[in-house]
């Protein structure tokens, strides 16, 4: 009943891997575990330079009427911040995952096009160098993340720093659409013998919707930044105010802009489905309502972009049917919320540094998402849109949400890349300090916004409580700051000399724990059979198998 079944002759054609050549064979590769690992690599160096950036910028706020900063050069780091978080870190890193764990636990034994799978990451570096260069050459650009027409014309932004932001940005662009391009083909054309669409990994399920999310707003921002570098280079007319349209790039840039919130937010979610069942010892509940709502979400992404300008004068009806959609969109995301804590409910948990990052992630998310509902009421977004509120809002979503996930899922799978468990006590140490410096940083963020302090300003004068809130915020920055080298001598220890993890450490269900750990260059020379979505589970238990929750 259990006979294993062998991977196909064709997949076993895969280029074979030397490890004898150090770092040329890195440079080189097209493995798809070693493409995973230099994604994440990638996050890495500019998550250091995002940080160090924006610490910069919590030192100039840190009191009223502070010179630390001019405000030139607050504009290049707040904007430098911004993009290098969302495009250079939090993309690379989740399609660094996706990349590493799909093939694994589809049980295939590399993406479906391993050379495409590297060009997706060369683009990716080499748009984020370009982009890092305009630091030596004129200044970074300092229109904002969002690069605001007119902010970003010629007239009045002559550096060179917007035109890199549209050349580097363009690029990682390119390399973003390719890479979900892989996937899609990857997982509907490569799982193993036996896995059915409605067996596949939460975790998979939701690669395969990002990568369409991917696919149909990638191209509305590389068809912006092209137009804008060709009114700057070539004085076309597209967003100029006089004989273009500004908010032409508004609309632009938020058709990109809010399905990447949620690109952003639907691998975290299928890594939360991956780690609180195996540490809940339970399996998920409501997996066809979390793949349902993952698909609904995708789906309603494509119809809220203008909540982000309903302050622009877009008109009620407008307004109205924005507002409605931003509502509408809360349900499918309330439904995973109730699915983790359905499937804790009951269940043995083990509250190790995954889980716990896990479960604060619910917490964290659902803050961020109930102030987000809160801009979908139109008279509250005009009154809170420029603020502190909506800094601290995006910082819920993308730290409480995106990053915290990222913790849980590199504490569950950094024994399966490495072969070692990272140290549970430094783990911890690095949870409450994060946990904590995080909370202090943003949660104060939303009063401030309500208070009346605009964001994107580089000073601020001495009002009531300003500057006492501003500087506890700084204080939590800092603290978040200090937990990151608890996090990193922690990954360095443990490679070194961490406890030996085996091949299944966590007990796991899918079919990433059945190879080595790590695993051989070729993933797997036979995978089990696939009878339901924990073909682990239905290993052991041949004479039980564990059809109710499935079906």
């Amino acid at each position: 009943m259990n006979k294993l079944i062998t991977i196909p002759e064709a997949e076993k054609g895969l280029p074979s891997v030397r490890t004898d050549l150090g770092l040329l064979q890195w440079i080189s590769s097209v493995d798809h575990k070693q493409l995973g690992i230099m994604y994440l690599l990638t996050a890495l160096l500019f998550f250091v330079a995002g940080g160090t950036e924006v610490m910069l910028m919590r030192i100039q706020l840190m009191v009223p009427n502070n010179t630390f900063l001019s405000p030139e050069a607050y504009n290049q780091l707040f904007t430098m911040h911004g993009t290098t978080m969302i495009f250079l870190v939090l993309m690379p890193t989740l399609i660094g995952l996706g990349v590493y764990m799909v093939p694994l636990m589809i049980g295939a034994n590399d993406m479906a096009f391993p050379r495409l799978n590297a060009f997706s990451l060369w683009m990716t570096l080499f748009g984020g160098l370009i982009l890092y260069f305009s630091f030596l050459d004129g200044g970074a650009p300092n229109a904002g993340w969002f690069n605001y027409v007119p902010l970003s014309n010629s007239n009045f932004s002559s550096s060179k720093g917007v035109d890199y932001y549209c050349i580097g940005l363009i690029l990682t662009g390119i390399g973003t659409v390719t890479g979900a391009l892989n996937f899609v083909v990857t997982i509907l054309t490569m799982r193993a013998p036996g896995m059915k669409m409605t067996y596949m990994p939460i975790f998979v399920w939701m690669m395969l919707i990002t990568a369409f999310l991917i696919l149909g707003a990638f191209p509305a921002l590389n068809a912006g930044l092209s137009m804008l570098l060709i009114d700057r280079q070539l004085h076309a007319h597209f967003f100029s105010p006089s004989s273009g349209s500004p908010i032409l790039w508004q609309h632009l840039f938020w058709a990109f802009g809010h399905p990447e919130v949620y690109i952003l937010a639907l691998p975290p979610f299928g890594i939360l489905s991956e780690v609180v069942p195996v540490f809940s010892r339970q399996p998920i509940f409501g997996y066809r309502f979390l793949v349902g709502s993952g698909i609904a979400i995708a789906l309603l992404a494509f119809g809220v972009w203008a909540h982000h300008m309903f302050a622009t004068g877009l008109g009620n009806p407008v307004n109205g049917f924005f507002a409605l959609g931003s509502v509408l969109i809360g349900i499918p995301t309330g439904i995973k919320v109730f699915s983790w804590a359905l499937t804790m409910y009951g269940g043995s948990i083990r509250f190790n540094t995954a889980m716990l990052f896990a479960t604060s992630f619910i917490v964290e998310f659902t803050i961020g998402g109930l102030s987000g509902m809160s801009f979908a009421l139109v008279p509250l977004d005009w009154q809170l849109t420029d603020t502190y509120y909506v800094v601290a809002h995006i910082h819920y979503v993308f730290l409480g949400g995106t990053l915290y996930s990222v913790f849980a899922g590199l504490f569950y799978w950094f024994p399966k890349i490495t072969g070692r468990k990272l140290s549970e006590k430094l783990g911890r140490i690095f949870f409450g300090m994060f946990f904590v410096g995080f909370n202090l940083t943003f949660i104060l963020q939303h009063i401030l916004g309500v208070l009346g302090m605009t964001r994107r300003v580089y000073t601020y004068p001495d009002l009531p409580h300003f500057g006492a809130l501003n500087m506890a915020s700084s204080i939590g920055a800092f603290l978040m700051g200090a937990s990151m080298l608890v996090l990193f001598w922690n990954i360095w220890t443990s490679l070194r000399k961490g406890e030996k993890a085996g091949d299944n450490p966590w007990n796991a269900w899918t079919l990433e724990w059945y190879t080595s750990s790590p695993p051989d260059p070729k993933n797997f020379e036979a995978v089990p059979p696939v009878r339901s979505a924990r073909p682990l589970w239905d290993m052991k238990h041949p004479e039980n198998p564990d059809w109710k929750h499935h079906h």
